[in-house]
């Protein structure tokens, strides 16, 4: 890859602000999976701060500006297919083919001078980076075609990088599968913006080859969905129309997604997944009805009789009881925040990972045991025993 570096040591006369790398080639098994760089001044010496993005961290390398040619001619030449170089008068896209031919696009600039702080403080790095333009986010409306993201659009574009952090925590699950293809399926993807950041993740960044399958009930939702995927070439992605319940899949599926389907429905969507073997679920429940007319308690009798309370206690319990669930049915159980509380409070995000004969058979015991005594304290039978069915009560 040598006759890059005349052509990168002319790009930089221009004055070099940020450069991306990713799509990491197939035959490198290089941990970390997109690279990101900005210059900065220490002591009044100019370096190249490079931010290596790993599944679970994020490590940083500052490179000398003399250095730095060879440094990317090297990256591009054994680890990236691809490199987005900005400067203050072009934006440059170089592709390198599988027989290392390097092809330089060039186009118009999308940066400024001043919007690049030279200084080393780091600041907030997220999986999708304003200022390069992403197709997806482009064809759904959340940014423009020079890479900025709309302001109206800006909660979204965080929910966005929010979700597939947690997605890039799951992909060494992921990895352990023994299918050449993942399949994935997502339930009740509405509009689909995450269903395109999750193929857009895998395919374009992780290099992964993958099937995923969208559900939704609107006919209209879907048709768009399609068209969306098919102008992108998303070759892996489609959308069909389906209720949860009825949905049938013969094949292997590594995993499940079901994003805000409404009261049991999410219940129908954890128990689709288990009985798949799904490597990892992922499950942001919506209203939670089905346990408000069931719940008793003498004892905590007024946290039941407002109902305003009650409604957010039914919440709780409903989302712990099918967390327990999970884990007796042989999965690691988190719940965690998915965006913050002031964009909705339907937040909570049920991420499990299937052990496969890692869980000690007195653990599934000790979870069999809690998910009794809660059930029982509060006189409730959940719609998750019967989605779970004989997987599930078998073990209690």
């Amino acid at each position: 890859m040598e006759h890059l570096n005349p052509k990168i040591t002319e790009i930089m006369k221009e004055g070099l602000l940020r450069v991306v790398l990713s799509s990491v080639r197939r035959n490198v098994e290089a941990a970390y999976y997109k690279i990101d760089v900005k210059p900065i001044l220490m002591k009044e010496l100019r370096f190249f701060h490079a931010c290596y993005y790993f599944d679970k961290k994020v490590t940083h390398e500052n490179i000398p500006e003399s250095e730095f040619v060879e440094w990317l001619t090297t990256m591009l030449g054994h680890q990236f297919k691809q490199g987005m170089l900005y400067t203050a008068e072009n934006n440059y896209q170089i592709l390198i083919s599988k027989k290392g031919k390097a092809t330089v696009i060039k186009q118009a600039a999308t940066m400024k001078p001043a919007e690049v702080d030279f200084t080393h403080n780091r600041q907030k790095q997220y999986i999708l980076n304003e200022g390069e333009p992403i197709d997806f986010l482009v064809h759904l409306g959340v940014m423009d075609d020079q890479g900025n993201v709309y302001k109206k659009k800006y909660d979204k574009f965080r929910q966005l990088n929010k979700y597939l952090e947690f997605v890039s925590d799951a992909v060494k699950e992921l990895e352990s599968s023994s299918n050449d293809v993942l399949t994935l399926i997502d339930f009740g993807c509405g509009k689909a913006y995450l269903t395109f950041a999750l193929y857009y993740y895998l395919v374009k960044i992780r290099g992964k080859r993958v099937r995923i399958i969208g559900l939704d009930l609107k006919e209209d939702v879907i048709a768009f969905c399609n068209e969306v995927a098919m102008a992108l070439a998303y070759d892996g992605l489609t959308f069909k129309v389906g209720d949860i319940k009825d949905y049938q899949y013969k094949g292997k599926v590594d995993m499940v997604v079901s994003l805000h389907a409404c009261d049991t429905a999410t219940d129908a969507a954890i128990g689709k997944a288990v009985a798949w073997d799904a490597k990892v679920i992922f499950a942001v429940p919506c209203c939670q009805h089905e346990l408000f007319g069931q719940m008793q308690s003498d004892v905590l009798s007024p946290l039941l009789k407002h109902g305003i309370v009650k409604d957010k206690l039914a919440t709780v319990v409903t989302d712990t009881l099918r967390a327990q669930a999970l884990e007796v049915v042989g999965y690691d159980v988190q719940m965690l925040e998915f965006i913050d509380m002031t964009h909705t409070p339907k937040n909570i995000l049920i991420r499990a990972y299937r052990q496969d004969g890692k869980r000690e058979e007195d653990e599934i015991q000790m979870a069999a045991e809690d998910y009794l005594n809660l059930k029982n304290f509060w006189h409730v039978t959940p719609s998750i025993e019967k989605a779970l069915g004989d997987r599930l009560i078998n073990r209690l």
